[in-house]
């Protein structure tokens, strides 16, 4: 989930638009006090203090985000512009190499809808282009950090903008670099992950799946059902992504990943990435990044470390501080077996510094060194080499 994938985001666009809004400025990384009464959840940002094993750590990572919108305020405004200098320091100092920018179109405007994402965020990353720098291949990832770049890895949460075909190709060569095959409903691919029914791949899905394997576009199936997301990993030639989901041996979600599908992905060589989006983490509270690491401990003892990563669904700054009426629209377009609580963000994993605080989690919990890289990155980085090599 994020602002933009509700109903289709030219109808999210519309109603975003008479949102009230603060300015992102006020809500920058170093500002700790932070409480524009605007907000549903206008708790502080604070800068912590971490170790200088933490830091040093993070420090030498590359760190990929394999969900996180740059801004979830999607209206025309947020992309068009530069980013103010707080905004810049915030990106920077988080330390995230790489995001992948990804929201969900749908419905008969999915088409246009896709073309406009990729073109508005295009424009966002070549006018601050002193932050950013948009990802070709995999190893510019490694070139961005080197240059103290941001990564931005262009996706959609859905393919119902591939009309025909040919039209993987098409938006490969706009900067399109992954694609979910369904986002929660029944499209021409496949069944989504609240759908009553999971038909499981249709034949078009399977030629889809098949030229973006041949293109060198990551198939990702988080918000796939479990036939949908079996089917694709046995389609598919090579490893395919689980951008952002949790594991539903620890919560009976529906938007989560059981432990054969894990198996499936990981006997592949794919990757799930570790959301911290509250009611995917835990159903009941409290609900803390600590609970978030469990998510990773049950997925590597059950497959190994090589196959976990991170994938925030969120922005740096989180759902729980958008304006009042975004987060009312965001909430109310989905159905009722989402479960949403209080609050959206999880507790400790909710701030701009939200990798230092799992980094700090994860050595508590006795990772070493490597595998704290491999889960910060080092995986995904891995994948996004295999998936990316057009065949």
């Amino acid at each position: 989930m994020s602002s933009g994938r509700v109903l289709t985001r030219r109808a999210c666009l519309t109603g975003m638009a008479a949102a009230s809004t603060v300015a992102l400025a006020m809500r920058a990384w170093a500002d700790e006090t932070l409480a524009d009464k605007s907000d549903p959840h206008p708790d502080p940002i604070v800068k912590r203090s971490y170790s200088a094993r933490v830091n040093r750590l993070v420090e030498r990572a590359v760190v990929i985000d394999m969900l996180s919108p740059l801004r979830l305020d999607l209206r025309p405004e947020s992309y068009a512009g530069k980013l103010s200098e707080a905004e810049a320091a915030m990106f920077r100092e988080s330390r995230v190499t790489a995001f992948h920018n990804s929201v969900g179109v749908g419905g008969p405007t999915a088409y246009e809808d896709g073309l406009s994402f990729l073109a508005g965020w295009n424009g966002f990353v070549a006018r601050n282009s002193d932050v950013f720098m948009l990802v070709d291949t995999a190893e510019d990832i490694e070139r961005a950090k080197a240059a103290k770049k941001v990564v931005v890895i262009m996706g959609l949460q859905n393919a119902e903008e591939f009309r025909q075909v040919s039209d993987v190709l098409a938006f490969r060569q706009l900067g399109l670099r992954c694609a979910q095959l369904t986002y929660n409903t029944q499209n021409l691919l496949g069944s989504g992950s609240t759908e009553r029914v999971d038909g499981g791949v249709s034949d078009y899905g399977a030629d889809i799946i098949r030229e973006m394997n041949k293109l060198g576009v990551l198939v990702d199936t988080s918000h796939c059902g479990e036939r949908t997301t079996l089917d694709a990993i046995e389609i598919s030639s090579g490893p395919i992504a689980i951008t952002h989901s949790n594991c539903r041996a620890l919560n009976d979600h529906p938007r989560l990943k059981s432990d054969e599908v894990i198996r499936k992905l990981a006997s592949k060589g794919g990757v799930i990435g570790i959301t911290g989006v509250r009611n995917f983490v835990k159903s009941k509270e409290p609900t803390t990044v600590e609970d978030v690491v469990d998510h990773i401990d049950h997925v590597v003892k059950l497959v190994g470390i090589d196959h976990v990563g991170i994938g925030t669904d969120s922005d740096l700054l989180g759902y729980d501080r958008l304006p009042v009426e975004m987060y009312r629209q965001i909430k109310s377009g989905y159905k009722s077996s989402y479960a949403f609580r209080d609050k959206i963000d999880t507790d400790g994993f909710n701030n701009p510094d939200k990798m230092f605080s799992l980094t700090d989690a994860l050595l508590r919990r006795g990772y070493s060194e490597a595998n704290v890289l491999a889960v910060l990155g080092g995986n995904f980085r891995r994948l996004l080499g295999t998936a990316w090599s057009a065949k």
